[in-house]
Formats: structure tokens, C-alpha cells, sequence
């Protein structure tokens, strides 16, 4: 069976007006470059198709192993504008958890 971004990284999320910004850690230092591997502004962006209208843009932090992931025009115009069920921040990143873990 396949590993997911849930096997080797941790994520924190939030929302800011549009904007959806997640970081993920590796749970081990060793897991770094897979999850580097892994998360790319494509699959990011065919994770979730229509819904992230905007820029993808994945900043790597090495010195703490994560990586942080902004997604503009993410949320449909904000939490208080959107007609969508769970459009926050919380629930797009921890579906980046999602993603299948890349071979290096």
C-alpha cells in the first residue's frame, strides 16, 4: 500500500481572507526530501482542481524540516462569503494529507 503526506508529516493551517496557507513537518528529519518530493505547486494544484483559483507557491524551510504551502484564491472569497461546506483553511490543508508520498 502506498504511503500518504499523513506517514511522514504533522500539518498546521489556517485562513486569511482568501488565502489558505499549510504547513507541513516531517515527523523525522529522514522523511524531509520525500516530502519535499512530494508536494509540488502541480499536485498541489490537481489535489484540488477548480477550487484553488489562484497561485500555488511552496516555500521550503530546511532549517525545521517543513515546508509551507500558500494557496491564493483558495477559498471561494473567505469563510464568511463562501457557500461551500468546510472551505477553511483547517480542512484544505489537512487534505494535502492526502497526497501520496513520492519515491526519491
Amino acid at each position: 500500500m502506498a504511503r500518504l503526506l499523513s506517514d511522514i508529516c504533522h500539518v498546521r493551517s489556517g485562513d486569511k481572507g482568501n488565502t489558505c496557507t499549510a504547513g507541513l513537518i516531517a515527523k523525522a528529519p529522514s522523511d524531509y526530501r520525500a516530502l519535499l518530493a512530494s508536494v509540488t505547486p502541480e499536485k498541489v494544484r490537481a489535489l484540488y482542481g477548480d477550487w484553488v483559483q489562484g497561485q500555488v507557491c511552496c516555500y521550503p524551510m530546511d532549517n525545521i524540516h517543513a515546508l509551507v504551502v500558500v494557496m491564493h484564491a483558495a477559498l471561494d472569497g473567505g469563510a464568511t462569503s463562501t457557500l461551500r461546506l468546510d472551505q477553511t483553511g483547517k480542512s484544505l490543508g489537512h487534505a494535502l494529507l492526502r497526497l501520496p508520498v513520492a519515491d526519491d
